[in-house]
């Protein structure tokens, strides 16, 4: 499996965003900006983050907490009352720029986040213009997940790029009567999306085979089909 590495930019603002990288040894097909769960840059992150990498994706995971933070944070509630919009929209932004910089055009960059990033995913497919966006398990359908993220069925209807939803039928923090209300939602945009729900999974997809398989499955053809 290709290995990881992680690497500090600086902003414009002053800022500094820390970015967690992996390069397939194949010619890139393209690139896709990894969005963490709430916990932060884990060891599933930099697993997805490299599997993406075998398949030919350049793969970049900007660390949404800010780059003082370790890399996995011990206090989820309180980072996640420190995120806003603009902070994960300035964060994604860059590690699109380094993306490009690295010849990545934006139709052929994609999102795909887990849990919080699901949610962020959704955010930035609403608000910037990438190629695709898969959500697995996106948080925050009805109430925001924090102060400064919009709920998002509110933003879904404002998609700018085909949006893929990934969600277990099992997962507790997430009912299944608010995944439908999100598939409606996003089937007023005017892109192409879809939500595929697992039958007795929760939102841990790397614990069961099978779904994981079909889940990892879908996500690579959506992207296949919408980054060209």
């Amino acid at each position: 499996m290709t290995e990881t590495r992680t690497e500090v930019i600086e902003l414009d603002d002053g800022r500094s965003v820390r970015l967690t990288v992996a390069e397939p040894d194949r010619p890139v097909r393209g690139g896709l900006v990894v969005l963490h769960e709430a916990r932060g840059v884990t060891d599933v992150v930099r697993g997805l983050a490299a599997s993406l990498a075998d398949e030919g994706w350049l793969a970049v995971a900007p660390h949404l907490y800010g780059a003082q933070n370790a890399d996995e944070v011990a206090d989820v509630d309180s980072e996640l009352k420190r995120l806003s919009g603009d902070s994960v929209l300035a964060d994604t932004d860059a590690a699109a720029v380094w993306l490009a910089e690295r010849g990545v055009a934006a139709d052929r960059t994609g999102v795909i986040g887990f849990d919080l990033g699901g949610a962020v995913a959704m955010v930035v497919a609403s608000s910037r213009a990438v190629g695709a966006a898969v959500s697995v398990a996106g948080v925050g359908i009805l109430a925001p997940l924090a102060d400064g993220l919009p709920a998002l069925v509110d933003v879904a209807g404002e998609l700018t790029c085909p949006w893929l939803g990934i969600y277990g039928d099992d997962d507790a923090a997430i009912p299944v009567a608010e995944v439908e209300k999100l598939r409606d939602a996003a089937a007023t945009a005017e892109v192409a999306t879809d939500v595929v729900r697992f039958a007795g999974t929760d939102n841990r997809f790397d614990t069961d085979q099978q779904a994981g398989a079909e889940a990892w499955h879908r996500t690579l053809n959506w992207f296949d089909l919408h980054l060209r």
